[in-house]
């Protein structure tokens, strides 16, 4: 969940609109270098840091987000200046990171999609431009703005999804389309939005909509191709949800036959949500990937009486064929919005004196979940941010201990629930340094009053059958970014923010973390003290999470994006540019309290209007 409503719209012209092919590569100055993924035995240690290309989303395929590369210092970073900006020609929130392939870096925009090629070896240069011309209509049936979270990259190809439910690769080289392929249908509420995986010969992606009543799966596409290998439902019989006799659950309250179907009423779970809609991370050791799913459909609570699984699980599944290895719900029967669908970073750590396989993922609910990722044991829960929905959660029964006075109900106000439904932190990418052995992320301190409403199932209309009225949490401030031990369960250190932290984080060998702010500052810090060592002006604020990489001269750099949405602008004033486009509105300047403000409650002043007419990707380097 995002907001408690968006403008929907279906307008016949956007009907006519037609998907096309039209690339129109220019003249390719420069080659881009192609290798593949490695996908065999290696420990998750040995490909847990990225050098000097970035093919990714989460930097690397275990999520960690960070870099070996230290010319980069704590002494020397607020020296850092910017060899180039480009705009993307684009409005609304810019979420996906860019890629870098030896000296051309890779930028997907929000609809309608572009992927911009530009060559580093003439910074601020475009190499050519994809134009994958996505239907129109999508703009009006998705559920939380018109994003993309960006591409990764395999074998010479850049591969990404389209909001339209295509997913699309591109030949590095010549920006020429290689295949495009037709995964979902939009009226039925099912969107495209997130950034795929690539391990061995297979891109793996979920889908958005669970807000829409879709009913949530995974896919994985042939790499050469495009056609589909597997697909696995979150909700329904075993059989569809790639559930077989290898399934081995480590609770007692995840084991059973066909509990994606019988834990709901009905045949509700065919309108179940628990969509995949942010990262996928993989072990190479165990050669297991790892993601999330959302919540189940309405925020009605009452309507779906049952666990509903696997809504709010964290699953593991063979790539090759999709079969599940365990699955662990982290709410069962979610009362709140609290997906899980935070990325599952894929760490090594020695608690109690014993290293473990894990994977850490910091939930919307405020509990920082250990999970042994060969067996799906919970190793941990801690609490990494203001929560009283709960008073903990079992390490032997695996259930979280919920507060029956923050449970919510059709008609009843339940008041001041913490955290929001925005979550404690949501789908910003945190980022592991194995040097301070601590987790860098952005976070939300936010908390709500929650009204359950009855809703009815209309195809590519919202399900979601809530009111919430959100504000600031103890403090004030709306946003942190945290730095957190995960052995030690608590925080090393805390950065207040006036705005919730909507973009992800990156560290590096050298000690230094960076990220970005709604309030339009991309800023660095010590990652072991949080000193802030820099902090530079940018036109718009962030949403995405900066890179790092070395340019064509050896040399390091960092790059981030800029362009916020309805959602996160809602929360600094409005879209960053303003007037960006959703459904068929194109929405002028919000009011001076912004449309957060107004919504939930928020209580930062607005920044000055921009005079940005696009999203932009900023490169910084030494001088």
């Amino acid at each position: 969940m995002r907001m408690s409503r968006w403008p929907f719209s279906r307008r016949s012209d956007f009907l006519r609109e037609q998907p096309s092919t039209d690339s129109r590569p220019r003249s390719l100055i420069g080659l881009v270098a192609a290798f593949a993924l490695s996908s065999g035995a290696l420990s998750a240690d040995a490909q847990a840091q990225t050098a000097a290309e970035w093919t990714t989303a989460g930097g690397t395929s275990q999520g960690t987000r960070y870099s070996k590369l230290a010319e980069i210092t704590p002494a020397n970073v607020g020296s850092l200046v910017e060899e180039f900006s480009y705009p993307t020609g684009t409005k609304g929130s810019h979420q996906g990171s860019p890629l870098v392939v030896g000296s051309v870096m890779y930028v997907v925009t929000p609809f309608p999609n572009k992927l911009i090629a530009l060559d580093l070896t003439r910074p601020g240069m475009a190499l050519w431009t994809f134009d994958p011309r996505p239907a129109g209509f999508a703009r009006g049936l998705t559920c939380c703005d018109i994003v993309n979270r960006g591409a990764a990259y395999a074998k010479g190809l850049v591969v990404y999804t389209l909001l339209d439910g295509n997913v699309v690769a591109v030949d590095a080289k010549t920006g020429k389309q290689v295949w495009r392929k037709k995964v979902a249908d939009p009226w039925t509420g099912e969107t495209l939005n997130t950034a795929p995986i690539i391990v061995r010969d297979k891109v793996i992606f979920g889908s958005s909509g669970s807000e829409m009543g879709i009913r949530g799966s995974v896919r994985a596409l042939d790499l050469a191709t495009g056609a589909l290998v597997w697909q696995a439902y979150s909700t329904g019989p075993d059989a569809e949800v790639k559930i077989d006799s290898s399934f081995h659950p480590f609770y007692a309250k995840d084991q059973g036959v066909d509990r994606g179907a019988t834990t709901w009423p009905g045949s509700l779970w065919r309108n179940g949500g628990a969509s995949s809609w942010t990262w996928v991370t993989y072990d190479p050791a165990l050669d297991l990937i790892f993601y999330g799913t959302s919540q189940p459909g309405t925020f009605n609570p009452d309507m779906r009486p049952g666990e509903n699984k696997w809504a709010a699980t964290i699953f593991a599944r063979k790539p090759e064929t999709g079969q599940a290895a365990w699955a662990y719900q982290t709410v069962p029967h979610d009362n709140w919005d609290y997906d899980a669908t935070s990325e599952n970073t894929v760490v090594d750590l020695t608690i109690g004196g014993v290293k473990r396989q894990v994977i850490v993922n910091f939930h919307k609910n405020g509990f920082n979940y250990i999970l042994d990722r060969a067996t799906g044991e919970l190793v941990s829960a801690k609490p990494f941010a203001n929560l009283n929905w709960a008073t903990g959660v079992s390490l032997t029964t695996g259930l979280p201990s919920v507060v029956a006075a923050k449970r919510t109900h059709e008609g009843v106000a339940t008041n001041d629930i913490c955290p929001s439904a925005f979550g404690a932190k949501d789908w910003e990418y945190s980022t592991y340094s194995p040097k301070t052995k601590l987790f860098y992320f952005g976070a939300m301190n936010l908390c709500m009053n929650y009204e359950a409403l009855k809703v009815n199932f209309i195809a590519s209309t919202p399900i979601v059958g809530a009111s919430l009225a959100m504000y600031p949490g103890p403090g004030g401030n709306m946003g942190e970014f945290v730095a957190f031990d995960p052995v030690a369960g608590k925080r090393a250190w805390t950065i207040a923010e006036p705005l919730p932290v909507f973009g992800g984080a990156l560290s590096t060998a050298s000690g230094v973390g960076f990220y970005g702010t709604l309030d339009r500052k991309f800023k660095a810090v010590d990652a072991k003290t949080g000193q802030l060592l820099l902090s530079k002006d940018l036109e718009c604020g962030v949403a995405s999470a900066p890179i790092t990489f070395s340019g064509p001269d050896g040399k390091q750099r960092v790059a981030i994006t800029t362009g916020l949405g309805f959602i996160n602008g809602g929360f600094a004033g409005g879209p960053c540019p303003a007037g960006a486009v959703f459904g068929e509105d194109s929405v002028a300047p919000a009011s001076p309290s912004g449309r957060a403000a107004i919504e939930f409650g928020a209580t930062a002043a607005p920044a000055a209007p921009s005079t940005a007419t696009s999203g932009y990707v900023h490169v910084y380097k030494l001088p």
